[in-house]
Formats: C-alpha cells, structure tokens, sequence
C-alpha cells in the first residue's frame, strides 16, 4: 500500500452540483483543513502522526502522573488547609474514582463524537481544575476539584490508545504502544520523585499548590497543539444519529465501585463492611442486567458487554485488572515505609524508587518492537520478572532493614527494583497492544475505556487493601502510622521493625496478585499458539 494522497472529491465537481465551476473555492477553516488532511490518507500514513503521538502522550502522561505525585504532598495539605486524615484519603481515592467512572463512557463520546473533541475538552477540564486545585481554600473545595480532575483525565486518556490504534498500523502500532507504556510506567513511578523534587525548592507550607500548577502551562500548550495536529474527523461516521451517554448504567456503575471501596478506605464496623459489599454484588447485578437490556434493544450502554464475547479480550482486561491492583500498591507502601519507618525526605523517598522507573521506561520501546513476534510470552515474561522484583525487595526489607542504615538500604533496593521496573515495562504496553489488537477499530475507543477503567478500578482496590494490610500490621506491632495520614510522614519516630513487618505483609499481599495476573495471561498464550497452528494447518492446506 503506498501513502499516495487520494484525491478529494471535492477537487472535481460533478456536472449539474449546483455549484459554480468558474468561482474559487472558499477558504477552509482549521478544522475543514484538518479533517480533509485525514481523508486524503491511507490508514497508517497520516504524516501528522508522530506529532499527534506526542501530544497525545505528554498529555496523558500527566494526567497519570496526577495519581501518585500528590502523596508526597499530603503533610503539606494538612498543615496548610488542616486537612484531616480521611480528608486526603479521599483527596487520594476521589481523583483515581473519578477517572474510572468516566473512561467507558468517555470511549464511546470518541467513537461517536469525534476523538479530538473529547480530548481537547478533556484536556480543558484538567487544566482548568489543576488551577482551582492549586488556589483551594478548604479541603472540601481541593476534593471537588480534584473530581473535576478526574473526569477530565477521564475524558482524555482512552483518546490516547484510540488514536494510536487508528492512526497506526503494523509495527509502528507496537512501537506507539511501547511508548505509550513507558509514559504509564514513568507517570506512576516519577510521581513521588517529581513531588519531593518541586517540594524540596519551597519549604513554605503552602509549597503543595505547586504540585498543581505545573499542569497548566503544559495542559495550554497540549490545547494548543491538538487542534493543530490531532485528527478531526470520526473514524465511523455512518450519518446516523450520535449516541448518548447511559446515565444509568454510570450511576449503577458509580455506585457500584463507591459501596465496594467505602469498607476499605473507612474501615466501618465489620456488619457495615459487609452489608456495602452485598450491596456492592447486587448493584453489579444490576448494572450487567441493564447494560444487557439496552443492548438487546439496540440503545446505548456504558460498556458494550459484546466486546467480551471475545476470550482474548476477556483475559487482557483480566490481565489489567488483576495486575495494577498488585503493581500500583508497591509506590504507595514504599513511600510511606521509607518516610514514616526509615525518615527519608520526600525526595529521598522518591530517588529510592528510581531504579523501578528507570527500568520501567526502557523496557517499553524493546518490547513494543517485539510484541508481533513474541505476542503473550512478553506478558507472561514480564509477570513473572514484576513477582521476582517484588520477593527480593521483600527478601532485603525482611532480612537487612534493621542493619542497614537508610542510605545503604537504598543502595541496596536498586536491582529488584530495576528488575521489576523491567518486567512491568513488558506486562503494560503489550498487554494493551495485545487486548485491542482483536477488536474491531471502529470500536477501539470503548474497548480502550473498559481496558482502562479496569486498571483503574484494580488501582483503587489495590491501595485500599494493600493500605489496609500495611496499617494495620504497623499498629498490631506497635508502630505509628504517621498519625493515619497515609504518606504523612511520621519522620521515622516509631519502632522501625513494625514498619518493615508492614511492608513485608504488604508485599506479600502485591505479589500473590502479580502471580494472579499471570492465570488469564497464561490462558491467552495458551489460545495464541491455538491460533497460530491452526493458521499454519490452512496455509500448508492451501
């Protein structure tokens, strides 16, 4: 196929239009001109491409970043707003939640909408609650705002793998993945990092607001640059009427993810847990049997339950969910252990975990250019090196915590962090490429969302219960928890060996749901190399 231009219908009127030949065409607006530059090339050969691959990741990349930057920041908040401790928890829960409910339903507005409407209106929405965030007066405006946050980086992030998918074809759509993965990786790894770092310039209480306002300057320039060289017109127009967002089915879902995560981040009386969590199974009862009505009768829903009709979808969504409850949990815990057990500053906490975002970012670019040729093992791989990493930080933590000052324990960490660092480089980007390879690209942006929401989902659930586990073996074992501002940074005032015996239950929790991650993987590989003898067996037939 070459990337000839095709040649716009529009050059060539017909005979008898009703238009008149002699006159010079008007002029196109910006996104005429943009819309007629994407029709006039093959799939695949847009020349804007990579500039659009590079908005699409430095804006997604910081709204990412968004969930793990903050920790660092919390002392701040609470000393400036006098935020108490479940004010920040849900400082921290509200943004992650937010984003969730809104990437299925944010796939769909781009399928039908048009992908750079949504995510310019995304990106908008960021920007502008970043600044609101920054200039919140209480912590009941800082927590509305980062709703707001949320629901823009909702908005904007199952754009990203849609436009990769449409705009890429071949080799290059693995590569476009790989470093897609290297912007997730680096967003989760480089929040705690990046937060000490802008902390570290102003020791001013107030410091934490510009955690905040380092979004703007780049959320402008991404609005910018968009609708400059992002695509404009929808890639499955059929004149028909636009879709409309199901409201029910994202309240039922809301409520859903709200009963399930209140027992863990609130920590209820054990009949209040419970009755949440039945109430949480019957509301997803609910929400499947909705979602089945409206699509029996051919109206829209928020999750199109025929994408899962495929097995191999099926797993990679499995395969997201499980892991990122797992994967997501190791920043959290590890920051709080090395601030409040070991007292390291925000910034020596952050630099402590570098060798995992080092790693987590060359991986990416290697596996994205082999994941035609290898497929699933790269996950499968790639799990398995994630569970390595994890049991030897946990072998170090258990065995060397109490003899090694904090520097050397540091030191110390830097191998199975950049193993694990590695093998999570190999699970993320693959897996996504893997996932959405096997759905159809008209339906690319609802299948990104559910793919998405469902790593959210397992993020939000991995920091309430790996969380609840690190607490609660610190307190049984007569350490602080910093006041029960998680991150809050007791300055190492406790008995250390609680702290370590805290992350060690931790991590074992996080690797038992990497080896999780590994049954729906293995599953895939098992129906990949299916596939491929039964190709070879037609080829040699024919």
């Amino acid at each position: 196929m070459t990337s000839t231009p095709r040649q716009s219908s529009q050059a060539h009127p017909e005979p008898g239009d009703g238009r008149d030949e002699s006159r010079p065409p008007r002029p196109r607006s910006g996104e005429e001109e943009s819309r007629g530059q994407e029709q006039e090339y093959e799939h695949g050969q847009d020349p804007r491409r990579w500039k659009a691959l590079a908005v699409c990741l430095v804006s997604g990349f910081m709204t990412l970043l968004d969930v793990s930057i903050i920790n660092v920041a919390l002392p701040s908040i609470s000393q400036d707003l006098g935020a108490s401790g479940s004010d920040l928890q849900w400082v921290l829960s509200g943004y992650a939640l937010a984003f969730g409910l809104v990437l299925v339903p944010a796939g769909r507005l781009g399928d039908a909408h048009g992908r750079r409407r949504v995510f310019v209106a995304g990106l908008a929405t960021f920007t502008l609650a970043s600044l609101a965030c920054g200039l919140a007066p209480s912590p009941g405006w800082l927590l509305a705002f980062r709703l707001l946050q949320g629901v823009g980086g909702g908005l904007l992030q199952p754009q990203v793998a849609a436009f990769i998918q449409s705009l890429f074809s071949g080799p290059e759509r693995g590569r476009a993945f790989g470093l897609l993965g290297t912007s997730i990786g680096l967003s989760t790894a480089v929040g705690p990092l990046l937060g000490g770092t802008i902390l570290s310039v102003d020791p001013d209480p107030s410091s934490w607001r510009l955690v905040f306002f380092v979004n703007i300057p780049i959320g402008l320039a991404g609005v910018v640059l968009a609708m400059r060289w992002l695509p404009a017109s929808r890639p499955a127009d059929d004149g028909g009427p636009r879709p409309k967002v199901d409201l029910v089915g994202v309240a039922l879902l809301a409520l859903t993810l709200t009963a399930l995560l209140l027992p863990l981040l609130e920590q209820p009386p054990v009949l209040a847990w419970v009755a949440l969590w039945v109430a949480s199974a019957a509301l997803a009862v609910a929400f499947v049997r909705w979602e089945q009505r409206r699509g029996r009768t051919g109206r829209d829903a928020v999750v199109d339950l025929s994408l899962f009709r495929a097995s191999r979808y099926r797993n990679g969504v499995l395969v997201g969910l499980v892991y990122f409850t797992g994967f997501t949990t190791i920043f959290f815990v590890l920051s709080i252990y090395l601030q409040d057990g070991l007292g390291m500053s925000p910034l020596a906490a952050g630099l402590t975990q570098t060798p995992f975002a080092v790693g987590g970012a060359i991986t990416p670019v290697i596996a994205g250019r082999a994941v035609e040729r290898l497929g699933r093992r790269l996950v499968v791989g790639g799990l398995t090196a994630v569970a390595v990493g994890l049991l030897g930080v946990l072998a170090v933590v258990a065995t060397l915590s109490s003899s090694l000052e904090p520097w050397q324990l540091g030191l110390v960490l830097v191998v199975p962090l950049l193993v694990g660092g590695a093998g999570s480089g190999v699970v993320i980007s693959p897996n996504t490429t893997l996932t959405l390879s096997v759905v159809d690209p008209g339906s690319s942006g609802s299948a990104s969302g559910v793919l998405q929401t469902s790593q959210r989902i397992g993020s939000s659930v991995g920091i309430a219960l790996v969380g609840a586990v690190y607490f609660g073996v610190v307190a049984a074992s007569g350490g602080s928890t910093g006041g029960g501002v998680p991150g809050g940074g007791g300055g190492g005032g406790g008995d250390a060996s609680a702290y370590a015996a805290g992350l060690s239950a931790s991590l074992v929790v996080a690797v038992v749901l990497v080896l999780l991650a590994l049954v729906p993987a293995v599953a895939d590989l098992r129906a990949e190399r299916r596939e491929q003898r039964a190709d070879e067996g037609t080829g040699a037939s024919a």
